[in-house]
């Protein structure tokens, strides 16, 4: 901010936006608060940025901010969009993430600014104050890379054409260590195989744990899976997936609809009431790799934890170990191995 005083503002680039080209772009700020807003003052924002400070009330709310509002704002002939960081709690950490520019719309320069100083320009513009910024931004989009999805399995005893699935995914961004997102979704995911086989147990169908690539930048890992499976995609029973923490779990949400399934996992889950993870709900799951899945068919599942504090580092520096519990590990792990191992050794497969 170079008006109406000299701050300097913590930023991040939202995923696949582009930068500045080596210069120092300069305008003037009018802050929005509702994409209605938007379209109601679109004759303002030629020429200049776009903040958008909207109220957070959940993240599937508020993320069309962030995924939508830079090619929003470009319509309007905005230079660049400055995007509230999507979580209800903030200590000053701008929260990155993926942004999706639509057809046809000039490509501005998207990033995420923190909470505080999303409401600082709030409170200036509330004020009739003129504020001006000066944006240097790098970003790039490099050529693609290979990358590819980490697949491991026992293998079923008298099934092992019918998989019992379960994920979490490889990547992250880059800013902290990706322990929360998604970290601990894939060492479980791993782990729960290790501990099936250090039990020596051998069920009657294939457990397969796949570690996906590409989720961040556009779920590219899973749909490789689904084209090259889509004439085995019958043979999986259940398609699970951990990508909101590994926090104290509580049990499991299950998108299939079939009664007898639902009551098929509500007595596997009966049996994790020691551990207090024998929650069933039955709706859309959280789980953004196996959501194509679903579509095509497969019954999915998520892990449901104690994960309230989950936006608070979401896509931030702050995602890293310290966030982490190793009895919370232990404890999500115990249940996926359980879930799994229970649904693969069952007489038939789980009915859709």
């Amino acid at each position: 901010m170079v008006c109406p005083r000299k701050q300097s503002l913590n930023i991040l680039g939202l995923g696949y936006s582009v930068g500045t080209n080596g210069s120092v772009v300069t305008g003037d700020v009018i802050v929005i608060k509702t994409f209605a807003e938007l379209n109601r003052r679109s004759r303002e924002i030629r020429g200049k940025f776009v903040v958008y400070n909207y109220d957070f009330n959940s993240y599937d709310e508020s993320v069309a901010y962030k995924l939508h509002g830079a090619s929003r704002a470009s319509k309007y002939g905005a230079i660049g969009a400055l995007i509230r960081s999507t979580t209800p709690f903030s200590n000053s950490l701008p929260h990155t993430g993926l942004q999706i520019y639509s057809k046809n719309v000039r490509k501005i320069p998207a990033v995420s600014i923190t909470v505080e100083d999303a409401e600082l320009f709030g409170r200036l513009a509330a004020r009739g104050i003129n504020i001006t910024v000066s944006l240097s931004m790098e970003a790039r989009m490099d050529a693609d890379r290979v990358s590819r999805n980490t697949v491991s399995e026992i293998t079923g005893s008298t099934k092992p054409d019918e998989i019992v699935l379960v994920s979490g995914h490889l990547d992250s961004w880059d800013v902290g260590q990706g322990a929360m997102d998604d970290g601990g979704g894939a060492f479980i995911s791993w782990r729960a195989l290790s501990v099936i086989k250090k039990l020596g147990l051998r069920p009657k169908r294939t457990v397969q744990s796949v570690l996906w690539t590409g989720e961040e930048m556009g779920y590219n890992g899973v749909q490789q899976y689904a084209q090259k499976h889509i004439n085995d995609l019958n043979k999986i029973s259940i398609a699970m997936e951990s990508d909101m923490g590994t926090f104290t779990p509580t049990g499991i949400t299950y998108s299939g609809r079939n009664l007898t399934a639902q009551c098929i996992i509500n007595e596997l889950l009966s049996l994790l009431k020691p551990i207090n993870a024998s929650q069933l709900k039955i709706g859309r799951e959280d789980g953004p790799d196996i959501e194509l899945l679903v579509e095509k068919g497969v019954p999915g599942a998520s892990l449901d934890t104690r994960n309230d504090r989950y936006f608070y580092y979401h896509h931030t520096a702050g995602d890293t170990m310290s966030m982490m519990s190793t009895r919370d590990l232990d404890l999500c792990t115990a249940v996926w191995a359980a879930i799994a191992y229970g649904l693969a050794s069952i007489d038939d497969q789980l009915p859709r």
